[in-house]
């Protein structure tokens, strides 16, 4: 048998352990570290705003770093260090919740408390929406927020433990706060947005794998994906939105409005619009994916760490020959 590394291992069962506190408890509700983030990166951000592409770097290096810090201090906790940072980092369970609640509210024809909700999954201007653009709305963030508040944590976290989870979790922060091409942040954004399409560059491919894999309907998956994911204008949320719709038989995108623009989306899959129910099962798909993701950098780590285990005994071996 081989030996495992047992930072590896450790690695593998902190992950596990953060998912199953996310399922269990959601979100932190009081101290969540990651608003802690939002609130210190803005308050950095009126200190060094400039117009400049230069500034935009220097803040979002400075931002990073100072998790980067915090996460090699975290690494001394082994396994609970892990597990902590997992379990404040993913969005998984609380993302699934609130679309199987927006979906009670459309089904039950309360379309105020579906609007309420909104905000919670998307930053779309919840006036402009009707009972078929909220499901429509859910479904997309759903997808989206599959890959960013769940895959994506546990990949970087498999990655680079506790200092990859807090480095991802404000890098995406940082793109929801700064990364928007609009005249304030074109160029002050910049690096925050370049930088969150690379951060998600491989954890998005695996969501929409998983999807092709364990969703309803892999051949129109893989079509959507083939056909439509490239239209999108982001790199990242084309592939994985494109997945969902292939896989559920609803179609996607349209025009969306924001509270300061309007954009037309391209077509992602082929079917009817979404309804409550199709949010519903976007929820029970979102869920498994997830399940799927850990499961993925579970065995990914512990393979690893066999292997390096057994390189180590190898070379110990040669060593003493």
């Amino acid at each position: 048998m081989w030996p495992v590394n047992s930072s590896g291992a450790h690695r593998a069962a902190g992950l596990a352990i953060g998912y199953l506190l996310d399922r269990r408890f959601g979100d932190p509700r009081r101290l969540h570290p990651v608003a802690g983030m939002g609130i210190s990166a803005g308050r950095l951000e009126k200190v060094l705003y400039r117009d400049s592409r230069l500034a935009g770097t220097a803040y979002t290096a400075v931002c990073l770093s100072t998790v980067i810090g915090a996460g090699i201090v975290g690494r001394r906790g082994g396994v609970v260090g892990v597990a902590l940072a997992t379990w404040v980092v993913l969005g998984g369970s609380s993302l699934a919740d609130v679309g199987d609640r927006l979906a009670d509210g459309l089904e039950a024809g309360d379309t105020d408390a579906a609007r309420a909700l909104i905000p919670s999954l998307c930053g779309r201007d919840p006036n402009s929406l009707d009972e078929s653009g909220m499901a429509r709305a859910a479904l997309e963030s759903v997808a989206e927020n599959t890959s960013d508040s769940a895959v994506a944590p546990l990949v970087w976290g498999a990655v680079a433990g506790v200092p990859g989870l807090l480095a991802y979790r404000m890098i995406n922060t940082l793109d929801a706060m700064v990364g928007y091409r609009n005249k304030r942040y074109e160029n002050f954004g910049w690096a925050s947005a370049r930088l969150d399409d690379a951060a998600n560059l491989l954890p998005a491919r695996l969501t929409a794998a998983l999807v092709v894999a364990i969703g309803p309907n892999r051949t129109h998956a893989v079509t959507a994906i083939r056909r439509d994911a490239s239209a999108h204008p982001s790199p990242n949320a084309g592939v994985v939105e494109a997945s969902f719709a292939g896989a559920l038989g609803v179609s996607l995108g349209g025009v969306t409005v924001y509270p300061h623009r309007t954009e037309q989306r391209p077509v992602l899959g082929r079917g009817p619009a979404p309804t409550a129910a199709d949010v519903r099962r976007a929820a029970r798909l979102s869920r498994r994916v997830q399940v799927g993701a850990l499961a993925t950098v579970a065995v990914g780590q512990l393979v690893a760490a066999a292997l390096i285990g057994r390189r180590t005994r190898t070379d110990h071996a040669a060593a003493n020959i």
